[in-house]
This record gives C-alpha cells, sequence and structure tokens, in this order.
C-alpha cells in the first residue's frame, strides 16, 4: 500500500494549496452530512463523524459549515436536498480496475460527468458487478507515522483484530477485517491516537504493473476522476510505484 498512501498523501497536500475551497467544503460537507446520517450527531460516539470534523477543521471550513452539516445530516435541518452516497465500477486506461464512491444530489448528473470523463480518457464506465470481484472491502486506518510511536500502534491494531500494520516515512497504514473498524476505532481514540484518514476502503486483490509512462498516464486519468465534484475515492487495482508518484508531486 505504500504506492497508495504517498499518491494519497500528495493529494492532500495539493488539495490544500489549489483546489477550488468551494469544491473542497461542498466535499467535506457532504463527508460530515453521511456520518452524521449513519451514526448520529455526536462524533465522541460517532468516529467516522469525528473523522469528517477533524478533516474539515485542517482545511479551515467555518465552524458554522460544519455544524449546519452535522445537523443536515442528523435531521435537525431539512436544508437542501438530500444526498445519496452511489458507487460505480468502471475502467482507466490500461485496462485499470476503477472503483468510485460518489456522495450526489443528483444521480443523473454523476453520471453523465463520470462517463464522459473516463470515455474521453481512454477509459469507460462499468456495469455493477463488472470490477468489484476484483476487489476486497477492509477497514482501514491511516496514522501519522512522525506522531506515534509504531511499536505502540502495532500493539493496539493486533490486538483489535487487525491483519496487516506497515510502516513507511509517512504514514503507519492498518489493513483489519471490516467488522473490527469500530473495535479498532475506539481502542485507537481510548489510547490517544488520531488517524489522519480511517474508513472502510476497497483494495485490490491482485495488482497491475505498468511500465512508468502507462502509470504516470493511469494516475493523471484517476486525478481526473477525482477532481469531479461528487466524487469522493477511487480506488484502482494499479500498480503505484514511487517513481510514478515523484513524478506526478513535481508538476
Amino acid at each position: 500500500m505504500s504506492g497508495h498512501s504517498k499518491w494519497s498523501t500528495i493529494k492532500r497536500k495539493k488539495g490544500a494549496t489549489d483546489a477550488k475551497r468551494g469544491q473542497l467544503f461542498t466535499r467535506l460537507a457532504r463527508e460530515i452530512v453521511m456520518a452524521a446520517r449513519e451514526g448520529g450527531g455526536d462524533p465522541e460516539m460517532n468516529f467516522r463523524l469525528r473523522i469528517a470534523i477533524d478533516h474539515a477543521k485542517a482545511n479551515n471550513m467555518p465552524k458554522d459549515g460544519i455544524e449546519r452539516a452535522v445537523k443536515r445530516g442528523t435531521g435537525e435541518s431539512k436544508d437542501g436536498s438530500t444526498i445519496e452516497q452511489i458507487h460505480y465500477e468502471g475502467y482507466a486506461p490500461k485496462g485499470i480496475a476503477l472503483m468510485i464512491d460518489t456522495l450526489t444530489e443528483n444521480r443523473n448528473r454523476t453520471v453523465a460527468e463520470l462517463r464522459h470523463v473516463l470515455t474521453k480518457l481512454g477509459g469507460s464506465l462499468g456495469e455493477a458487478g463488472s470490477v468489484a470481484w476484483q476487489f476486497t472491502k477492509v477497514a482501514y486506518f491511516g496514522v501519522d507515522s512522525n506522531s506515534y510511536d509504531f511499536d505502540k500502534v502495532f500493539e493496539i491494531a493486533v490486538e483489535g483484530g487487525a491483519d496487516d500494520v506497515t510502516q513507511d516515512e509517512d504514514a503507519i497504514e492498518i489493513i483489519a477485517p471490516v467488522e473490527a473498524f469500530k473495535i479498532l476505532s475506539d481502542a485507537l481514540h481510548e489510547a490517544g491516537v488520531m488517524p489522519q484518514d480511517a474508513g472502510l476502503r476497497m483494495i485490490p486483490n491482485q495488482e497491475i504493473t505498468l511500465d512508468e509512462q502507462d502509470t504516470v498516464q493511469v494516475l493523471k486519468a484517476i486525478e481526473q476522476v477525482e477532481d469531479l465534484d461528487d466524487v469522493q475515492n477511487v480506488y484502482s487495482n494499479l500498480s503505484i510505484t514511487e517513481e510514478a508518484v515523484a513524478i506526478i508531486g513535481a508538476d
């Protein structure tokens, strides 16, 4: 996962500096709405909401905007239309499989934009089930490796049922079964460990390796999909090399 981790880190840094602020706040608000809708409005009891609010604060989202999103999620406020969480499947260039998470108020707009971008880039939008079999849903936690001791995080993760714990210069990554998400969330919180990223993810059962030029082409295509307003996450079965990430990061 190290290449994927570095790619995520670069995306976070780029988002903090050059993303359209309104677009970023819209995405953050939608994540807060969905988290509050599913788990309630108390961030101490709702780990997903706590992570969403922390992300919003880290990106300087105004406090009143965060509060409005929480109230909208819990139903205290009827402001705005209904947000749906929809998952799409498709292909990037070179036949790389994609799983795409969206939060949208207009599913017709979302699917039209996805189809247009993927087709323009040499990929395609697939039918439900067309690529999902190539991925496994897991619980994922990314912890800043410069802020927390690896041995401490490793012990918590293993006791909480993690399948894998790895470390690189940027992050300690924990992969666990979906059913262990809450157990690990609570254990990390009780130990004072606050992940930079946490949630349910799709990881590829087998990655596809391309040459450097093709890898960069696919990463740039994925980046364009990620930049669509309604897209929250994009997962692929591309093997992301550090060399390719370095090229993208230098752009």
